[in-house]
């Protein structure tokens, strides 16, 4: 599709208990998978025309959109994708890699409250999200991909910072995805190795799903280096990602006591399930959080009505 939301058979179906949401998750799936080009203008009557709505749930999903910094709310003109330079995404980037390892290595240090009954919808998601990826398919991947790492973030137990990676994934993943459409074939490019990472968390290996998520971030920057013709000695936190990582305590190599539920030991070395080491690593986004703090890619709203305020 060439700049505009998906229509026809392909569109997501709209149901009437949570409009403005459906919307809006609708629309972000669309930019996300590069459906929605940066540059493209709609109004809230193409919307609610689009979705079979009232203009009222699409103008608060479109406003919602534009408090997050997905949109850019244009006086007269209605909504427009924004552009994203790579600049924009290696603060994205940048960002997202810092809060990832720091909330890792936070995590070795106190107990977790991850709720382990989790484990086999994770696993089914992986399942999804990997077979996507080695079918190329980016527009089946995008969504399956997003709910496998909505899905992990829990591990973290910390909603706002899930949140927050939740947010600069769906940038990241607007920035990528027209550099990803360019291919000729996706197969092989993108990761496809989501159920290792579920094998470390299942495993308890906190130190091993840490390295494996640093990889994922690595991989992530020097393939969109690559796609976008960028230098790579602009990415600050290589050194970070290219360190190795050691697990909280004097047993480096053993299962994190940290992950494990209340009254269970760590398991014997025997009874960890061995995994391969990435080699490979794509892009994964997960749905953002409903409000972010102001800041460069999410402006505050004018007092009293709810509008984006003038800017970027």
């Amino acid at each position: 599709m060439s700049g505009t939301p998906s229509t026809g058979d392909s569109r997501p179906t709209i149901q009437r208990n949570s409009l403005r949401e459906q919307i809006a998750g609708a629309l972000r799936e669309e930019m996300m998978a590069g459906r929605l080009a940066a540059g493209r203008n709609f109004t809230v009557k193409e919307i609610a025309e689009l979705y079979g709505v009232s203009a009222t749930p699409a103008r608060e999903a479109l406003v919602d959109l534009a408090a997050q910094g997905l949109l850019r709310a244009e006086h007269h003109r209605g909504f427009t994708v924004p552009e994203y330079t790579w600049d924009d995404f290696l603060e994205i980037f940048e960002a997202r890699t810092l809060l990832t390892d720091s909330a890792f290595r936070q995590l070795g240090t106190r107990a977790n409250g991850y709720d382990w009954g989790r484990l086999p919808s994770l696993r089914r998601r992986a399942e999804a999200a990997a077979r996507a990826s080695r079918a190329g398919q980016l527009d089946v991947l995008v969504g399956c991909d997003l709910r496998f790492w909505q899905e992990a973030a829990a591990l973290l137990d910390n909603r706002r910072i899930s949140g927050y990676l939740d947010w600069l994934r769906v940038q990241s993943w607007m920035f990528a995805a027209p550099y990803l459409r360019e291919a000729d074939d996706l197969r092989g490019v993108c990761w496809d190795r989501h159920t290792e990472l579920v094998d470390r968390i299942e495993a308890r290996d906190l130190a091993g799903a840490h390295r494996m998520v640093n990889e994922y971030n690595l991989f992530t920057v020097e393939l969109l280096a690559r796609l976008s013709g960028q230098p790579l000695d602009s990415v600050s936190v290589l050194p970070l990602l290219r360190a190795p990582v050691q697990a909280a305590g004097p047993a480096a190599s053993a299962p994190s006591e940290a992950l494990l539920p209340p009254g269970q030991q760590v398991p014997s070395a025997s009874s960890v399930r061995e995994v391969r080491e990435v080699k490979e690593v794509g892009l994964g986004l997960v749905p953002l959080p409903r409000f972010v703090p102001p800041g460069r890619f999410g402006r505050p709203l004018l007092p009293g009505n709810g509008e984006p305020a003038p800017g970027r």
